[in-house]
């Protein structure tokens, strides 16, 4: 029987590092909290942290992806014969930073290349038929997809009828059968013997042009001189985290390279973004990837055309740029505002509690497609729960789906299939297209999967705690030491610490609505530790002096003035008080 658990965070404390480790590390300046950090995150030998100080040290040769030889070869003779090609992407940052890489690329080998990227309501994810119908009137003769394409089977034989060569390249999971593609290009399909599994759609089509240029090398073609694929790893650090691609490996080597650049911006696209979003080349990481140029850019594909992202990224000059960069803006802000209306009516259809509930599954057709995988993201986040949010159409419907840890989505759409119209994604988040006739039982099914498969687990989130630590050792010099860890984001999260017992000497409300919370806790030093806790602000007459908090350190610079601040992640009354 399904119980409901707690929905109170439940703190994990990581275990020690054992002493003769942190010693190790010590031998090659590695501070001791540094020591425990990379022990919590798994590399339970000096030598497996060593390593990952020393970033990645694969082999990166990306002709060693399956299907590479055979996708440049084909891209190649299209250039040299002058067929038209279409780089097909999808509307959201990894797909709209991936085609706009890849066209770049092609176009700079003297392709004729045109961006294909389908409109989310009325084509939907992924490939569709009529579109590759479209382009194949209009003389194209090779599709290349980027981030997408590797569970359209069906997409991909029409295509063949219409005389068009597709080129897959996309990271998702491979389903049981392989499209029937003149090459595809994924890491993860069976038989592919490149090492770094994980990479984002952005990744494979930077393995894509660095292949293209390599072979142009190797070839003494002429103008390669002017640029390099390096040149575009700031689109692959963007399309990478945003799409939540873990920071480990290669990718981790990517997006180091990467913000390097956006920290260096040249393209007019990303200073105008900068100043419209009040973003500061310097400070840029992959948490302002994460929350400040991700979602302005996914904006545009959530409600309007995914294009004009594409337009912001690739403007030859600052006042295009500048158009493109306030239309997001603007995008942004009505996303964040439908996001709060689309939550707030799909809570209110649920029966009861739910949290009582192994599933949460809302269908309506006020529901904005662009937005449901947001709302998804709110409900899975506040109820911990899987939740699937569904716009309704008026004969087919689009749904989105975010998950937990203990239930692989997927998974789940997978026996769901014969439901389904279309559907595609990764253990946390899918999106799939469904014919309305049929969403009741595929609410039933998925609802009865859940509650079978999530039975006997404890339902709550963990919040793991990398370390405890008294105030008075909290400090920018252990800022400046965590630095070594960065990105920081997927699978590489950054360090978690808390204190117990830690005395609030002031508190306010900050935000345009009064929605955070600003603390000052004492330290012991007569100079108090400034702390931000977001959506928090409803808690200003409630916690106690006196409480336990878990938080990450930061620097917190205004006006050439840098001080350290910690970021809550969680906090509740001291249970020592």
């Amino acid at each position: 029987m399904f119980t409901r658990q707690s929905q109170q965070k439940k703190w994990v404390i990581a275990p020690q590092a054992p002493q003769p480790y942190v010693e190790r590390l010590q031998k090659f300046d590695v501070h001791p909290i540094l020591a425990q950090l990379l022990y919590r995150r798994g590399y339970e030998t000096p030598d497996d942290a060593l390593a990952f100080l020393r970033y990645y040290d694969g082999d990166d040769n990306p002709f060693l992806l399956k299907g590479m030889l055979e996708a440049v070869y084909r891209l190649r003779m299209a250039i040299r014969y002058g067929e038209k090609i279409a780089v097909y992407g999808d509307f959201d940052c990894d797909g709209v930073t991936a085609t706009a890489l890849l066209t770049d690329a092609l176009r700079k080998l003297g392709a004729d290349v045109r961006p294909y990227i389908p409109d989310r309501v009325d084509e939907g994810y992924g490939l569709n038929s009529p579109a590759l119908a479209r382009l194949a009137e209009e003389g194209v003769k090779v599709v290349v997809t980027v981030d997408c394409g590797i569970r359209s089977l069906k997409e991909v034989e029409d295509a063949n009828s219409y005389g068009l060569d597709m080129i897959i390249s996309d990271h998702h999971s491979v389903g049981r059968e392989l499209p029937n593609a003149y090459a595809v290009i994924n890491p993860k399909q069976p038989g592919c013997p490149y090492p770094e599994k994980m990479l984002a759609g952005v990744g494979i089509a930077y393995k894509i042009a660095e292949a293209l240029y390599a072979e142009g090398v190797r070839r003494k073609q002429k103008g390669l001189d002017e640029w390099h694929p390096a040149d575009w790893l700031d689109l692959v650090a963007i399309g990478t985290v945003a799409d939540i691609a873990p920071l480990v490996g290669e990718n981790r080597v990517l997006v180091k390279r990467g913000l390097a650049r956006l920290n260096r911006p040249q393209r007019p696209g990303l200073l105008a973004l900068y100043q419209e979003a009040k973003l500061r080349p310097g400070q840029i990481n992959a948490m302002t990837i994460g929350f400040g140029i991700g979602p302005r850019i996914n904006a545009a594909g959530r409600l309007d055309s995914a294009m004009v992202a594409y337009n912001l990224l690739t403007a030859p000059d600052p006042m295009r740029a500048m158009k493109y960069a306030e239309r997001l803006n603007a995008l942004n802000r009505l996303r964040q505002e439908k996001t709060r209306a689309m939550q707030e009516i799909a809570e209110s259809a649920f029966p009861g509690d739910p949290a009582d509930e192994p599933l949460l599954f809302a269908a309506n057709p006020e529901f904005e497609q662009g937005v449901v995988g947001l709302v998804a993201s709110r409900l899975t986040e506040q109820y911990y729960r899987p939740s699937v949010v569904v716009q309704v159409g008026e004969e087919e419907s689009h749904g989105s789906c975010r998950s937990i840890p203990e239930f692989n989505i997927t998974e789940a759409l997978d026996q769901c299939a014969d439901l389904l119209e279309r559907y595609g994604g990764h253990a946390a988040a899918a999106g799939f297209t469904v014919r309305n006739e049929n969403i009741e039982a595929l609410r039933d099914a998925l609802w009865d999967i859940a509650a079978e498969e999530l039975a006997d687990k404890e339902l709550s989130p963990r919040l793991t705690i990398d370390a405890e630590l008294p105030l008075n050792e909290v400090s920018l010099e252990l800022v400046d030491l965590l630095e070594v860890l960065e990105p920081t984001g997927e699978a590489n999260e950054a360090p978690i610490f808390c204190t117990r017992g830690a005395v609030i000497k002031g508190r306010t409300c900050v935000g345009t609505e009064g929605q955070h919370l600003k603390l000052l806790f004492d330290n012991g030093s007569g100079q108090p530790v400034e702390a931000i806790a977001f959506r928090c602000g409803h808690l200003i007459d409630t916690l106690p002096e006196v409480v336990d908090v878990a938080y990450q350190l930061e620097a917190n610079v205004w006006n050439g003035s840098r001080r350290l601040q910690m970021r809550v992640e969680d906090i509740r009354p001291a249970e020592r008080a």
